[in-house]
């Protein structure tokens, strides 16, 4: 026969406890979850498990920017641009509080963001190119020079210098160049 195990000693949490936490957190009003393996002190998604902050893309050309992490709240915006890159900065459930270069923020439905790593070129800049070379650190001969708001898809970064291409480059750039990846980010 089976022994029965222990009883908890304690008190009960109340009913509701974690939708309340998740709540909490997505507010902003409590801390949002343990450390991810590999990365000491980096806060990670109560619902993904990913780090907070990262930054993603959108899949789709047209992306309802919400008050608050429902459909019944009011669209704030809508982004008319697939691959722009977003940092999302929250979760809560299937809802990701996210921010855009301009630094507006508001709640997206998860299934319309990707993982895909891109980047912005130089948006804070309204003139100034930023210049795309065949080898990193600026060595090599200059492939493109890209304005501002161009969106460059971001295959790796080594912490100074990212791998990028798009329509009709492909190269590197300078990693300060661009918006959508965190200054000195190493990734591949």
């Amino acid at each position: 026969m089976a022994q029965r195990s222990k009883a908890r000693v304690g008190r009960r949490r109340p009913r509701g406890w974690r939708a309340l936490a998740l709540l909490l957190v997505a507010l902003g009003l409590a801390p949002a979850a343990a450390e991810p393996a590999g990365a000491p002190g980096q806060p990670v998604g109560t619902v993904s498990g990913l780090p907070i902050p990262r930054y993603v893309s959108l899949k789709s050309d047209r992306v309802n920017l919400r008050e608050g992490p429902s459909k019944e709240h009011r669209t704030s915006w809508v982004f008319l641009r697939a691959g722009l890159p977003v940092e999302i900065t929250a979760e809560f459930d299937v809802w990701r509080k996210v921010r855009d270069s301009e630094g507006s923020e508001g709640w997206v439905l998860h299934s319309l963001l990707s993982g895909r790593r891109t980047g912005l070129v130089t948006p804070w800049k309204k003139a100034p190119e930023a210049r795309v070379y065949d080898a990193p650190g600026g060595r090599g001969a200059t492939v493109a020079a890209l304005q501002p708001n161009v969106i460059a898809n971001v295959k790796s970064c080594d912490g100074e210098w990212c791998r990028v291409w798009g329509e009709g480059f492909k190269g590197y750039v300078a990693q300060r160049d661009l918006w959508g990846v965190y200054p000195g980010e190493k990734f591949d």
